[in-house]
């Protein structure tokens, strides 16, 4: 075999170094087709050969974990691919000869064999052997009309042809299980890149998946015909115009005794020139109209520790849901919003400009992960003041309450945090360097 596969080679290298452009349309289509064909047949020889391997135990007797580990080594693939080249030989090598057969004639490709293989499996468990043998004749048919996607798609009513007596309820059992996989596979993260973007990534289940479209898909055709947006920055700005719209609502849940709200802030010279008296020593939201655009404006700084540019800052102060914040030359807190609604929230406000996120020492927890802790404890007698107050995330609000860890403010106005004498004999005062400083 490594000889054969060594003269193969060498053709392949001849096909290589040969000049494409040369040949005529036709001879360039049927040179595709061949190469393709080849592919697949290379395929299944390359699952054998990882099978056989697989089976006789080589990668522990070589010092690796288990077979995928070591072809990620050995072929320098990502782990994810030399598992489920690993699975997908296991199940050529159990299931129908039918399948291992069509592959090595280069009839079908890899990833169509995976569909089969596990619509073979499903059919097996609904309708029994005879039927899974019927299946794999009507699939591998269809494999020479459909790629995997469409393979895929078809599988789903399998059972129609080849066991149609117990096709409804078998759909029935697969919709409820795969209702139990979407509701199991479900997420969504959040990954911070620079500059302050976020990437998302997750899954939908389908009742999310048909709430998220229904509110998207109004929002994301082009303005007009000169629109410059791709789709994708369509629907960009169609989430953000649906995160503006539940902002406005009033309805969101709070967070850490303030609601849903963005809160930005700018230097008091870089703000008061361009609002009037009034609006400045209310501290009420930032009205529209209430800033000269045609005056330059200081960057401004999110309640996350996020920099806007001045055109965004400007921007959103039409909002009415944008609270200012505003700072003094040496980053004092010199007036904030307030809200009616909620008598804490100005004091709130002053906290999260003064600490930024929760102030133990390494904490890297945002201003609305955090709860306001009072210092000298309010059962106590002490007082609900900027003065008596750090904030801290709900993991070291616990600790400091059950441990020997202590809290104050230092002369600059900033918590210092005291550990216990086990764990530094000295207890020296630590800070939080996570959060940048104004």
């Amino acid at each position: 075999m490594v000889e054969e596969l060594a003269q193969a080679d060498d053709a392949v290298a001849a096909c290589v170094d040969a000049a494409s452009w040369a040949l005529a349309e036709h001879d360039l289509i049927a040179a595709l087709d061949a190469a393709h064909h080849l592919e697949q047949r290379l395929a299944a020889v390359k699952l054998a050969l990882v099978r056989e391997l697989d089976g006789r135990g080589t990668a522990r007797a070589q010092g690796a974990s288990c077979t995928a580990v070591w072809l990620r080594d050995r072929l320098r693939l990502g782990v994810g691919a030399a598992r489920r080249l690993v699975a997908l030989a296991a199940t050529l090598d159990t299931g129908p000869a039918a399948v291992r057969d069509a592959l090595a004639s280069g009839s079908v490709d890899v990833e169509q064999v995976r569909v089969i293989a596990e619509t073979i499996e499903t059919v097996h468990a609904a309708a029994g052997a005879q039927a899974a043998d019927k299946a794999v004749g009507v699939l591998v048919h269809w494999a020479g009309q459909f790629d995997a996607g469409g393979l895929r798609k078809l599988g789903t009513r399998i059972l129609d042809h080849v066991a149609p007596d117990i096709a409804d309820a078998a759909a029935a059992a697969a919709l409820e299980a795969e209702a139990a996989r979407a509701a199991r596979d479900r997420h969504l993260t959040l990954s911070e890149q620079t500059g302050g973007r976020l990437r998302f990534t997750g899954t939908l289940d389908t009742e999310t998946a048909g709430l998220l479209r229904a509110v998207l898909d109004p929002l994301t055709a082009p303005s007009g015909p000169d629109d410059p947006r791709s789709p994708g920055q369509r629907r960009h700005d169609a989430l953000a115009d649906v995160c503006r719209l539940a902002l406005r609502t009033g309805e969101l849940p709070q967070h850490g005794g303030d609601p849903a709200q963005i809160v930005v802030t700018t230097s008091y010279n870089g703000l008061v020139g361009h609002l009037n008296a009034d609006t400045v020593d209310s501290g009420l939201p930032l009205d529209a109209g209430t800033l000269d655009s045609s005056l330059p404006l200081d960057a401004g700084t999110l309640d996350t520790g996020l920099q806007l540019t001045p055109e965004t800052v400007r921007r959103l102060a039409c909002d009415a849901n944008i609270l200012p914040a505003v700072l003094g030359g040496a980053g004092q807190p010199l007036d904030v919003g307030r809200q009616r609604r909620l008598i804490t929230g100005p004091l709130r406000r002053a906290l999260v400009l003064r600490d930024r996120g929760c102030a133990f020492p390494g904490c890297d927890r945002p201003p609305r992960w955090c709860d306001a802790h009072h210092i000298h404890h309010w059962a106590d007698g002490g007082t609900t003041s900027l003065d008596n107050a750090v904030l801290l995330c709900g993991h070291h609000h616990r600790h400091l309450h059950h441990s020997n860890w202590t809290v104050h403010l230092a002369n600059d106005g900033h918590p210092e945090f005291t550990p216990p004498a086990w764990l530094d004999p000295e207890q020296l005062p630590r800070r939080n360097h996570y959060h940048r400083r104004r």
